[in-house]
C-alpha cells in the first residue's frame, strides 16, 4: 500500500517534467514569462526560463510533500503522532496535486500563449484546496507545523479543538464559493475576492480563537 501510494505521488509530481519534454519542441523561443492583472504577457524569457521556473516548482512540489508527511519525527508535541500523520499525508496530497497543477496550467498557458493567461482558473483552483484543505482541518491534533498554531491553541486541547471545527467549516465554505465566483467574475474582481476571502478564512478563526481564550482566562 505504501509502495502504490509513494508510485502515485512520483507520478503527479513529475507529470509537468514529462509534459514540458513532451511539448518542448513546440514552444516559441521567446515564452511569456509573467502576466499582469488583466492576464496579458508584460515580460518574456527563453525556454530554458521556463524549465527552471519548473525544475523550481517541482523541488518545492517533492520538498513539501516529504515535509509534510514526515512532521511527526520532529513536531514537539509526540502525544498526537500517530493521529497526526494521515491527515497530514491527506494534506501533502492536496497541496502536492494543486502544484502539479498549476505547473500542468503554466505550461498549457505557454504553449498557447496568444490566448493570454487565463487568471479565472487559477482563482478557482486555489478555491478548491482551500476547500479540500478545510474538509480536513478539523481532524487536526495539536501541533507546531499546521493548523492555527496560537499560543493559546498550544496550551489549551479544547481550544485547538473549537477553533479548528470553525476553520474547517469556514475554509470549506470559503473555498467553495471563490471557486464558484471565479468562474462569473473578471479576473481582476476574482483576484480581489480571492484576498477577501483568504483574509476572512485566518482572521475569524484567530479571533474566535482569541476570544475562547479570555473567556476561559476569565472563568
Amino acid at each position: 500500500m505504501k509502495k502504490s501510494a509513494a508510485y502515485w505521488i512520483w507520478t503527479i509530481c513529475l507529470a509537468p517534467l514529462i509534459f514540458l519534454a513532451v511539448v518542448w519542441q513546440k514552444l516559441p523561443g521567446r515564452v511569456p514569462m509573467h502576466y499582469n492583472i488583466n492576464g496579458e504577457a508584460d515580460r518574456y524569457g527563453s525556454k530554458n526560463e521556463l524549465l527552471v521556473l519548473i525544475g523550481i516548482l517541482f523541488a518545492v512540489n517533492i520538498g513539501t510533500y516529504l515535509l509534510l508527511s514526515n512532521i511527526h519525527r520532529i513536531d514537539p508535541k509526540k502525544k498526537y503522532t500517530a493521529e497526526n500523520l494521515p491527515v497530514m499525508k491527506r494534506f501533502a496530497f492536496i497541496i502536492t496535486f494543486f502544484m502539479t497543477a498549476l505547473s500542468c496550467f503554466i505550461i498549457h498557458t505557454t504553449l498557447h500563449a496568444g490566448s493570454g493567461f487565463n487568471g479565472k482558473f487559477v482563482v478557482a483552483l486555489i478555491g478548491l484546496m482551500i476547500a479540500a484543505l478545510g474538509n480536513y482541518m478539523y481532524n487536526i491534533k495539536p501541533n507546531y507545523f499546521a493548523g492555527f498554531r496560537l499560543p493559546w491553541t498550544l496550551e489549551s486541547e479544547e481550544n485547538w479543538k473549537y477553533t479548528h471545527r470553525l476553520a474547517g467549516r469556514i475554509w470549506f465554505v470559503g473555498g467553495l464559493v471563490l471557486t464558484v465566483l471565479a468562474f462569473f467574475l473578471s479576473e481582476k474582481a476574482g483576484f480581489n475576492v480571492l484576498m477577501i476571502i483568504t483574509a476572512i478564512i485566518v482572521v475569524v478563526p484567530t479571533v474566535y480563537s482569541y476570544r475562547f481564550y479570555k473567556q476561559n482566562l476569565n472563568k
